[in-house]
């Protein structure tokens, strides 16, 4: 049987985002606990939050939402890598600017430790993608858009999207400016 490249190479970076997925879930987390939830989307799925990152992005005038969308649907699939608001209870902290951990879940606000722990585990994730060499790129856009669709479940209010790509050139080089510092 004869494979060509472009079924291989899909097939390769669908392999890499089941990897990732296993990376977010054994990377440390603060007291042993784990509040991260990780899935993948394609095809629909992958869609949905495209179109829901134009939606965004009409509503804010936030240009950068569209420009991330246009890359997701140029990409294979995407990981969400997303945490729970779970704050561990390590007495008066005060990482996250509140006296305790019951003020702090009562303004809404996230626990520093949770937050960490998802920047370690997309850490752990990328580093799996770029070991494979496949394309890929940090979304804050399709984690935003992933809260506002639920698609981690109502507990999650922070998460990153990770679209990954294969192709000659990488879709996520040459892209316009996102963020504009005030």
């Amino acid at each position: 049987m004869k494979y060509n490249s472009t079924d291989a190479e899909k097939r390769a970076a669908f392999a890499v985002a089941d990897l990732m997925a296993a990376a977010a879930r054994t990377a440390p987390k603060a007291c042993g606990v784990d509040n991260i939830e990780v899935a993948i989307l394609d095809g629909e799925e992958k869609d949905r939050l495209a179109e829901e990152m134009r939606r965004i992005a009409e509503k804010t005038e936030a240009a950068f939402f569209e420009r991330d969308a246009g890359n997701l649907d140029n990409s294979h699939c995407v990981v969400l890598i997303g945490v729970r608001n779970n704050p561990l209870g390590l007495g008066d902290c005060g990482f996250c600017g509140f006296k305790n951990c019951g003020e702090m879940k009562k303004s809404g606000t996230n626990c520093t430790f949770n937050v960490t722990d998802l920047g370690i585990a997309v850490g752990s994730a990328v580093s799996i993608a770029a070991d494979n060499r496949i394309d890929n790129r940090v979304m804050y856009t399709a984690g935003k858009a992933a809260v506002s669709l639920k698609l981690l479940g109502d507990p999650v209010q922070v998460c990153y999207g990770i679209a990954l790509a294969t192709s000659a050139k990488n879709i996520f080089f040459d892209r316009a400016p996102g963020c504009v510092l005030v």
